[in-house]
């Protein structure tokens, strides 16, 4: 529901505008007048003064009253004139410099009413005015993206959620109609299917937590978090016969250490499952570069076509077909990773090795090393 300000009713901007215009006009008319009175006629005598008749300019010196009685009701026309001018010149000025204020007001209404394709674009050369249309549409340009990325998120994960109700419901189905069945093996699909839907919803709260970037800021050591991944994965890389080197430098950089190790652990995970049947690789390097830090996960497997490699960080993507492991994971891996990324302010680029297998590099904000790690 729209939520409207009550506020006592105004002057119209345009209205302050023209009376502004108006008002200095008479100021500056009122002064000029003065500058007469200071300068010119106060130094007319008040009494006529006789010329003598040799003198060439022969006559009456012109006395202060009369100068006044003359001056003063031309005066008052001058002044009538130019606060007509001022107001007329001054309301149509103040219309012209608040058009564009006027369609930037227009289309925000209309943004308000959900219309986010809407935008100004202002023509002509750059003043504030066009620098608040240009930020304008770029604000909405991103705020239309962002919402129709939300709403296909949204739409996925409705589907993602209803696959594991929908197999519950029919193993339940199957086990109200058949007693005499095997209770343990229902029992253990719908455990699996119950765990499968526990992991998606802790993954979409956690790619929530990440775009809210609802976390505290601590001086973290990527080369560490690697190794602790890798640490971790171990026995699963084991039991597929996939290999983990990892090497590099200290990297130091900033952000939640808790989401950063996510980071790792889904890059890990996503190389060591998507890998060759056996003697697979995964290889983790961390480097520094000037300002930044990179964290790279590369492994073997299938060559991927660079069209499909795109989507792969769209949310329930895995690759070229949809896997039933164990291990298959939840479809939100490598976007958990980007949304962990951008919400550390870095960059993913994701690219296919030519051999098989994909490069992952995750850059980041490098962090001052002026304490010991």
């Amino acid at each position: 529901m729209e939520k409207i300000v009550d506020r006592a009713p105004g002057l119209s901007v345009r209205l302050k505008l023209t009376l502004s215009y108006a008002g200095f006009l008479m100021l500056a008319a009122v002064l000029m007048f003065a500058a007469v009175w200071l300068f010119l006629l106060r130094y007319v005598p008040d009494r006529a003064l006789m010329i003598s008749a040799d003198d060439p300019t022969n006559g009456v010196f012109p006395v202060r009253s009369r100068l006044l009685d003359v001056f003063a009701p031309r005066a008052a026309v001058v002044l009538a004139f130019l606060l007509l001018f001022g107001l007329v010149g001054g309301w149509i000025l103040a219309g012209r410099m608040l058009a564009p204020l006027t369609r930037i007001t227009h289309a925000t209404r209309l943004a308000a009413g959900g219309s986010l394709s809407q935008r100004i674009r202002l023509p002509g050369r750059r003043d504030e005015f066009r620098e608040l249309a240009d930020a304008f549409d770029t604000m909405l340009e991103r705020l239309e993206a962002h919402v129709a990325e939300q709403r296909r998120f949204a739409a996925n994960a409705s589907h993602e959620l209803r696959t594991p109700l929908a197999i519950s419901k029919a193993l339940l189905d199957v086990a109200r109609s058949d007693p005499t069945g095997d209770v343990g093996e229902v029992l253990d699909r719908l455990d699996a299917v119950n765990t499968r839907a526990i992991d998606l919803t802790e993954a979409l709260l956690l790619l929530s937590r990440a775009d809210q970037r609802a976390f505290t800021r601590e001086r973290v050591d990527l080369s560490l978090v690697a190794e602790e991944a890798a640490e971790t994965l171990l026995p699963l890389a084991e039991e597929r016969g996939v290999t983990i080197e990892t090497s590099g430098d200290i990297t130091p950089t900033s952000g939640s250490p808790a989401l950063l190790l996510q980071v790792v652990m889904n890059l890990l995970h996503n190389a060591i499952v998507h890998n060759l049947p056996a003697r697979g690789a995964v290889w983790v390097n961390t480097s520094v570069r000037p300002g930044t830090v990179l964290l790279t996960v590369e492994n073997t497997g299938a060559q991927l076509a660079p069209e499909l490699v795109s989507t792969l960080t769209e949310p329930f993507q895995r690759g070229s077909e949809r896997a039933h492991t164990d291990h298959a994971g939840v479809g939100l891996g490598l976007a958990i990773v980007e949304t962990i990324t951008r919400a550390h302010d870095g960059t993913l680029t994701v690219t296919p090795r030519p051999a098989g297998g994909l490069r992952v590099t995750v850059e980041l904000p490098a962090e001052s090393t002026h304490t010991d790690w």
